[in-house]
């Protein structure tokens, strides 16, 4: 997604202490907090109703012929919440390019690539239950940033192992995905992100069958530490290589955002159901690529003991051998 791109979806307006852009629906500025100036930038938004789940909160479009309003992503009731806050909707959406078998088949496949601290009838034994079409939301984020660094490396350190360093250094980041789903965790969505094409992004897709469309769950500029977190984040990657040396410790980093620009997008994902051994457990497929998978699987407690009780069975043989060569 370009710069262009992401500017588009913008409204022509700036905050008045950092300059940062406004975009429409903010009621501060994501950067510095201030009040946005007028209500125009608020009013394009919409007012909408959703079901918000009693459970783990997730929220969904309200759908009147929804007869038994149940969360589909734990199974809890479901209320309709009525904001007094403009709620944000994504601007464009990603298509799927996966379909249920396809996103099956990649589960079992996945399964099977776990390593050996999984039963080793994990992927012919699991039994795939339910699965879920979603289309989860985020932020995607270009930002001019301002980054303060600290970290020791063996350059300088003379006698000592470690020498601290420090710096700073402006960063242009693309692309920096913030989620703000309520369904799936922001772990789960970071470990599939890596398979979206953004650039495949289009208007609001045509009904399926049993496929949710989240809504965002607050606003751009009431997300301001999940903001942040993410920035902190991207800035960190590229903050490592500016650490002299090939030894580093101790790298902390601190994100000062200048200005920002965000496309909100709808992310296609199937959520998944499997069963081993009468036990459930959730996985989540990335709706763009089946290969991208991530969830929760058993440990074989048998493997576990075994490496246990090998590691100390080769312990005590090192143990063995240095004092025979002692003696």
């Amino acid at each position: 997604m370009s710069s262009a791109e992401t500017a588009a979806t913008s409204v022509d307006a700036a905050c008045s202490r950092c300059e940062s852009p406004v975009e429409t629906g903010d009621l501060r500025c994501a950067v510095c907090g201030l009040p946005t100036p007028g209500e125009a930038l608020v009013g394009a938004a919409t007012r909408v109703e959703f079901l918000r789940c009693e459970g783990c909160g997730a929220a969904v479009s309200y759908d009147v012929e929804v007869r038994a309003p149940k969360c589909s992503f734990c199974g809890s009731l479901m209320h309709v919440e009525r904001p007094d806050d403009p709620i944000e909707e994504a601007s464009a959406y990603l298509p799927f390019a996966v379909d249920p078998a396809a996103a099956a088949e990649g589960l079992r496949r996945w399964l099977g690539t776990l390593g050996f601290f999984r039963p080793s009838d994990l992927q012919a034994a699991a039994t795939i239950g339910e699965l879920k079409p979603l289309w989860w939301v985020g932020w995607v984020f270009d930002a001019e940033v301002l980054v303060s660094w600290a970290a020791d490396s063996e350059v300088g350190s003379g006698r000592a192992s470690w020498a601290p360093h420090s710096g700073q250094q402006s960063l242009n980041l693309r692309n920096v995905l913030v989620p703000a789903s309520r369904g799936l965790s922001a772990a789960e969505c970071h470990a599939i992100a890596r398979g979206y094409r953004v650039e495949s992004s289009g208007p609001p897709p045509e009904a399926r069958t049993g496929a949710l469309i989240e809504r965002f769950d607050v606003q751009r500029s009431a997300a301001r530490r999940a903001i942040a977190e993410g920035l902190t984040r991207a800035a960190r990657a590229h903050a490592s290589a500016w650490v002299p040396g090939s030894r580093q410790r101790k790298l902390s980093v601190a994100v000062l955002p200048r200005r920002l620009s965000s496309e909100r997008l709808a992310f296609p994902a199937y959520v998944l159901a499997y069963r081993y051994r009468d036990k459930l457990y959730r996985a989540v497929v990335n709706g763009q690529d089946m290969a991208v998978v991530t969830g929760k699987a058993p440990l074989s407690l048998a493997k576990i003991v075994l490496a246990i009780v090998g590691g100390i069975v080769t312990l005590a043989l090192v143990v063995a051998v240095i004092a025979t060569m002692i003696k």
